[in-house]
């Protein structure tokens, strides 16, 4: 792609349309949807439709009416979303099949604490205990799904089972950085003290050793910042296996969510580990330097010329540098396999890609007649790329207004024709979202070859975080994450 000169106050006058059009979808699934189905996934021919894998979208349908409700001061969204929040997500906190919690319980639960520990709404001391038990609960939950490589490392393990960590979890962290955040802690046979710190990091440390590619040889498509879907593992004895993938075209290419779910993932939790005291991190992480050594989380891997656990780094300095390469890497490699405009085909190795020409030297098309974009995983990077640039500009690292303005060039584009859904009888906000082209789900038109012209839940809803993170930057409002430090009266 080709960032463009672009600053936060470039985007301010798309906003005001965007959430007016936004407001028209809310209200156009809420009088539509037939709420006996279950959750609404993805649309097709415009409406959206259900598929019963796992329930992982149900979140983001009521967090985007709270999101509503924050950029507009609408009431009647605020009353939708925790409405429904109350009535239908208690069932996701207790979920012990799934690695989806960050999806939903912080998209709606999250969102309300957020919301009032803002100020944005009344202060209501029970009603703010409510929202925080249920994150404590849904970290401590997520957290339990756990299984132990054979490094000494261990991973929050997909649905597909304990053999399985999926890249897709790495933004999933955020229900245990919210539930640490909030004092919280795992309990384990004869009362053993899990800390949900630790099953933090290591996650992401395991995350990023065997999903993160670093262009050092690992197999013969190395290529730094190349993403794997999914690792394997033996549950027998831990030792990793072979990368994998469920929803790409295969192992070795690049499934594009992926990717930007590992930009997002990463990116909010540097946030994260920034905002806690170093004394706090050498507490719960007595022997994560170890850890990373066995990991290889160094020079080795990464590139770095000095191993990142060396004896003068602290533990947080160590955490946060490991994340912050796996982030670049895969940063770097979206920039680099993605079209001019910042639209990404939906895998990297989608074959029908060597029969478009010098794609990457122009705007993507959704209407081609080979591979389908997945505007879904631009709206997850675009949020992902801006937040790692604020954080390296912040740290005086000039390499941060690149990805500042890489997300911002992605985000400006969405905002625009043809993937800003205009038609006011289709459901969906952000058009040309891909959800599982291997398995066919995806909703292809009459007269088309590929599928394009529809929307996904996790797609509209990351698009309106998106553009919310971007009007709080020009806004003066607070910073938007889910653990400001001035908030906290759990761990510091």
């Amino acid at each position: 792609m080709k960032p463009l000169s672009l600053t936060p106050q470039d985007l301010t006058a798309k906003i005001p349309r965007f959430w007016a059009i936004s407001a028209d979808k809310i209200d156009l699934i809420e009088e539509q949807f037939d709420r006996l189905l279950w959750s609404p996934v993805y649309t097709a021919a415009g409406k959206y439709t259900t598929r019963g894998w796992t329930e992982w979208t149900e979140g983001f349908l009521y967090g985007s009416a709270l999101l509503q409700f924050d950029a507009t001061d609408e009431d009647r969204f605020l009353e939708l979303g925790r409405e429904r929040t109350v009535r239908h997500m208690a069932r996701h906190v207790s979920h012990i099949g799934v690695h989806d919690h960050g999806f939903n319980n912080v998209s709606t639960f999250g969102n309300l604490l957020r919301l009032m520990r803002e100020g944005r709404i009344p202060h209501d001391p029970w009603e703010e205990r409510y929202y925080e038990l249920a994150l404590m609960a849904s970290g401590a939950v997520q957290a339990a799904r756990w299984a132990v490589t054979a490094s000494g490392s261990g991973y929050i393990y997909s649905f597909n089972g304990p053999h399985s960590l999926f890249a897709d979890t790495i933004r999933s962290l955020r229900s245990l950085a919210v539930a640490f955040f909030l004092g919280h802690t795992l309990m384990g046979e004869n009362d053993r003290r899990i800390s949900l710190l630790d099953r933090l990091v290591q996650h992401a440390a395991t995350s990023a050793r065997y999903v993160v590619y670093y262009g050092h040889g690992r197999d013969f498509y190395d290529q730094r910042g190349r993403v794997a879907h999914e690792a394997i593992f033996n549950i027998n004895d831990g030792n990793y296996r072979n990368p994998s993938t469920q929803q790409g075209f295969s192992p070795f290419s690049t499934w594009t969510r992926g990717l930007a779910w590992i930009i997002a993932g990463f990116a909010e939790e540097i946030e994260f580990i920034e905002s806690l005291d170093a004394e706090v991190i050498q507490e719960e992480l007595p022997g994560i330097l170890g850890l990373l050594e066995a990991l290889g989380l160094g020079a080795e891997t990464t590139g770095r010329s000095e191993p990142i656990p060396s004896a003068d780094r602290s533990a947080k300095e160590s955490v946060i540098g490991f994340m912050i390469e796996a982030a670049r890497a895969a940063s770097d490699y979206y920039i680099e396999s993605t079209p001019a405009d910042g639209i990404t085909y939906w895998d990297t190795g989608a074959p029908g890609l060597a029969m478009m020409g010098d794609y990457l030297d122009r705007p993507a098309d959704p209407f081609n007649e080979y591979e389908p974009v997945d505007s879904s995983a631009a709206a997850i990077a675009s949020q992902g790329l801006m937040r790692l640039g604020h954080f390296l500009g912040r740290s005086g690292d000039e390499a941060g207004e690149r990805y500042l303005r890489a997300g911002l060039t992605v985000l400006n584009t969405l905002l625009d024709e043809p993937y800003l859904s205009l038609d006011p009888a289709h459901q969906g906000l952000l058009l040309h979202s891909i959800y599982h082209r291997p398995n066919g789900w995806d909703y292809v038109a009459k007269g088309k070859k590929v599928p394009s012209g529809e929307s996904s839940m996790w797609g509209d809803y990351h698009l309106r975080e998106a553009v919310l993170y971007v009007d709080r930057l020009v806004s003066g409002k607070p910073y938007l994450h889910f653990f400001p430090k001035e908030a906290n009266d759990g761990h510091r």
